[in-house]
């Protein structure tokens, strides 16, 4: 007869409810053939491994038994925990033996936050956002002249909520329109002057983004047309409650990888509030008047929740940044301090490569398996030392540094 006996034990403090705290770890590594930055980042790696052995260990053990005899035992140790803002805080060496200690914040893996996924690491740096114009799908629809600026007023309301409650670099291109057919957006076709999604690499390539967020207002039109009309008898039907002044808002949120063109999410928001004209106080859309109608405080509404998704939808991405210039084993990268990084950091480096039979499809990454370990890093670029010489992997300008 066989018997198998699992036990599950947490070390330390697992047993209560963790809380986020800063703690360093200490890791070691080999200097081999002089390539002080490969030890460094493998110093560094050991020393995230015990950063997470600290906050939140966990031992699973298995044991057989065979006629009463144990005739088998496996044990595993593991870790989850969520590392932010890892730095190297101090570093030593002796002969070919180096050691380095890592500070970060950490905060316990809970399975059930959505937030979390699989970007432990870049899930605390800060990705580079471009929100363009959200047009109007059917302008007639607005019939007042507080609503015709909404294809600006709602992105520059949405970076300003993304700014203020999300970590991530908003940039606001408000004033450009993405697709010029609307009613088919974003769907690819062969006419460049069409909807093609080169437009989204073309525009992330010139403002610096890692993600573009666009959008079209589907619907903004009045329940009944002719609610608010200016006849006595309309205005005793309004007197009466017996006309729907009701307003519909209906938008289609989408976002864009900016490396690929590829979407990342495309999801439709609608609410219908009642509603009333620019004459009786409520102003332009998204002005103060605005939020101080039942129509406008369902539209602000609409527009926290489309901030959460783009929170959450960039959330499980990883951090990519574009290569700038490669020299040797030094590499430029296009972030910097404003993104989060920090000396000692360390990024895979991928190829990005396009095929002769499809230039206008997404390109494909590979991995080199080479890392890049940052040496400086400034506000808006940094640089580091490659663990091999560039030509060994084809590392090239435009090429992606990539922290998951």
């Amino acid at each position: 007869m066989t018997i198998r006996v699992f036990f599950l034990c947490l070390l330390g403090l697992c047993t209560g409810v963790l809380q986020a705290a800063v703690l360093e770890g200490v890791g070691h590594a080999n200097i081999r053939e002089g390539n002080l930055a490969q030890a460094r980042a493998e110093a560094r790696q050991a020393a995230m491994r015990d950063l997470a052995l600290q906050y939140e260990a966990r031992v699973s053990t298995t044991d057989t038994i065979e006629n009463g005899e144990l005739t088998q035992s496996y044990t595993e140790l593991s870790a989850q925990a969520k590392v932010r803002n890892a730095t190297i805080v101090d570093e030593y060496r002796r002969g070919n033996l180096l050691r380095v200690i890592v500070r970060a914040d950490m905060a316990g893996a809970d399975a059930s936050d959505e937030s979390m996924c699989k970007a432990a690491e870049a899930s605390g740096l800060r990705k580079r956002v471009a929100v363009t114009a959200f047009p109007v799908l059917r302008p007639v629809q607005a019939g007042s002249p507080g609503l015709n600026d909404a294809a600006q007023e709602l992105p520059r309301a949405l970076v300003a909520r993304l700014q203020a409650r999300y970590s991530m670099e908003v940039l606001g291109a408000t004033s450009l329109q993405l697709f010029s057919n609307l009613p088919d957006a974003p769907t690819a076709q062969a006419n460049p002057a069409s909807n093609h999604l080169t437009n989204v690499v073309q525009l992330a390539r010139e403002l610096g983004a890692q993600f573009v967020v666009s959008g079209v207002i589907r619907d903004i039109s009045l329940a009944d047309p002719g609610a608010w009309g200016s006849s006595i008898a309309d205005r005793i039907k309004r007197r009466f409650n017996r006309v729907d002044t009701r307003r519909r808002f209906a938008v289609e949120l989408m976002i864009f990888d900016g490396f690929s063109g590829s979407p990342v999410l495309r999801q439709r928001f609608e609410t219908l509030a009642p509603w009333q004209p620019s004459g009786s106080g409520s102003g332009g859309f998204a002005s103060a008047g605005f939020s101080g109608t039942e129509w406008g405080r369902a539209v602000s509404g609409v527009m926290d929740d489309m901030a959460g998704a783009v929170s959450k939808a960039l959330a499980c991405q990883p951090f990519m940044t574009r290569i700038t210039r490669v020299a040797g084993e030094h590499v430029t990268l296009a972030s910097g301090a404003t993104a989060g990084l920090r000396p000692g950091q360390e990024l895979s480096l991928y190829r990005s490569q396009r095929y002769f039979d499809s230039l206008q499809g997404t390109p494909e990454l590979s991995d080199t398996g080479a890392t890049l370990v940052l040496n400086n890093v400034h506000p808006d670029f940094s640089n580091g030392r490659m663990s091999t010489e560039a030509g060994q992997v084809n590392i090239q300008r435009d090429d992606l540094a990539i922290i998951w």
